[in-house]
């Protein structure tokens, strides 16, 4: 997506910022974009069916653009209505009818799409001007723009709207770098994907952007998923809806640990962000549940709820990758570090990623990545590749200091740093054509019996050991040892005045010996 394109759709919300708050905001402008691409897509439609009109094709039959995988939008909804009234009193009011009548004649959109633009709270001048300012931004193929661009539109918006607001934003957002990582790493080409808090949708939009990269077909993934915001819920449906993605988030909104609509699922993939630490997760009321497998999760604690839940949600040869706080690799507490103990000895622990810090909007906290296998005995991987045994083998890696600064506070993995670790994890699985070693420093395949001599704790850094330090140039190693010592003894002689400025500062304040 282009910078100018960015400018304005950031433009375009900025109309709303002194009237509303970015939680509201953010469906105003999404909804108006979704409005605007669907009319755009039908104009694009409609204009090749009145060139072909000699063919006995209507171009006002709705059936004709259903049949092309296009929604019918009725004349009342179209953007160029809607533009000519845009400064009109009770253009909210438009809108929202607007937005009924999609709805109507497009069942897979019923009740996804946002309303409230006639309320007296929404300033209707402003309104006004940002439906001609988004009238502007060209969206149908006719303009250069597709799904995919659409897509980006999404995206960059999720990621502005979750910057602005803060922890609320993690609610629907996972940096787009984490997702695409999870995705390169599990490599869904076929079968059925499942996120069980899905938020905007996103893992599936990455699966589907992977299985094209890669010459597959989208009709090889089945797609399912649960969330429990329904707000953010609606958000998925359009998400996927303007992919052209078909898939089943459920009947509606629900948490899937409590009220879980995919119950009878075993997924081959499972991509998933879960809340971290979620205190407040209602966990004693599922003391007696049966997916706990591998220990009753903590009631102040739903990491290792999320965890045997997907894992309860895998199939006989399914694999997950889970987002969680690192504390989940080493947490001692309440009982976590016994489930995480006999999820090592039932060798379901294929690969652990430690990230870097700052890449997500709602916590700058540093995050891993946890990759479960039910079968590491071989298989097939990416493109039918079969995999190598790794049964009783677990692989580290340690990828905290990857990524580049995007400003002070937000980090972003690159296009390198994703393909360095997915291509160490794929050559250590065995399907990525070349051979896998062990990189000091960053990546590590590590017996369960060392896991276990470590208590079970999953930190990459205690396995990889250390990067190999370049050697100087032209240095002799007695010049280099003297040189080394030199600095060991400065900094020695810095440690002591620093002892001895904090016992001054402690005396001074009546704390002396």
């Amino acid at each position: 997506m282009s910078l100018d394109l960015q400018s304005t759709l950031w433009q375009a919300a900025d109309k709303l910022r002194n009237n509303l708050d970015a939680a509201e905001y953010k469906h105003v402008v999404l909804g108006l974009v979704f409005l605007k691409y669907v009319s755009d897509v039908f104009e694009d439609r409609r204009a090749r069916l009145e060139a072909t009109r000699d063919a006995g094709t209507d171009p006002e039959s709705p059936g004709a653009y259903r049949a092309k995988g296009s929604f019918w939008v009725p004349p009342t909804a179209r953007w160029a209505s809607l533009e000519a009234r845009a400064g009109a009193p009770g253009i909210g009011k438009r809108v929202d009818a607007a937005m009924a009548a999609i709805e109507r004649d497009n069942p897979v959109l019923a009740g996804v799409l946002p309303r409230g633009y006639g309320r007296p709270g929404l300033d209707q001048r402003r309104l006004g001007e940002l439906v001609a300012l988004i009238g502007g931004i060209g969206l149908g193929e006719a303009s250069g723009g597709s799904r995919d661009l659409l897509g980006h539109v999404y995206e960059y918006f999720l990621g502005q709207f979750a910057s602005a607001e803060g922890k609320r934003g993690g609610q629907f957002y996972t940096p787009q770098c984490v997702v695409r990582l999870l995705a390169e790493l599990l490599a869904p080409y076929e079968g059925r994907v499942f996120d069980p808090c899905c938020g905007s949708g996103g893992m599936f939009v990455s699966s589907e952007t992977l299985v094209q990269a890669h010459g597959g077909r989208l009709e090889d993934i089945g797609v399912f998923g649960q969330e429990s915001n329904p707000t953010t819920w609606r958000l998925a449906r359009m998400n996927l809806a303007i992919r052209g993605i078909d898939g089943d988030l459920g009947p509606r909104w629900g948490d899937s640990l409590h009220h879980d609509h995919h119950a009878d699922l075993r997924a081959d993939y499972v991509l998933a962000n879960p809340p971290f630490n979620d205190r407040d997760w209602g966990g004693d009321r599922l003391r007696e549940d049966p997916r706990w497998r591998y220990g009753v999760p903590p009631v102040g604690n739903a990491n290792f709820a999320w965890v045997q839940h997907i894992i309860h949600h895998l199939a006989p040869a399914g694999i997950a990758g889970i987002v969680l706080a690192n504390g989940s690799m080493s947490s001692q507490q309440s009982g976590e570090g016994r489930i995480r103990r006999a999820i090592v000895e039932a060798d379901l622990v294929d690969c652990m990623v430690a990230l870097p810090g700052q890449l997500f909007h709602s916590t700058q906290i540093p995050v891993c990545l946890w990759v479960l296998a039910r079968d590491k005995h071989g298989g097939r991987g990416v493109r039918g590749r079969a995999m190598r045994d790794r049964s009783t083998q677990t692989l580290f890696i340690d990828a905290r200091k990857l990524g580049t600064m995007l400003d002070r506070v937000h980090r972003e993995l690159t296009g390198d740093d994703l393909e360095r670790i997915a291509d160490a994890y794929h050559r250590w699985r065995g399907d990525a054509g070349a051979e896998y070693r062990d990189v000091p420093g960053f990546c590590r395949s590590v017996a369960t019996a060392e896991i276990a001599a470590q208590r079970f704790v999953l930190t990459p850094g205690r396995y990889v050991g250390v990067e190999a330090a370049p050697a100087t140039e032209g240095e002799a190693f007695e010049d280099e040892m003297a040189r080394l010592r030199a600095t060991l003894e400065e900094q020695l002689r810095a440690g002591k005045r620093l002892e001895r400025s904090i016992l001054e500062a402690l005396s001074e304040l009546g704390h002396g010996r």
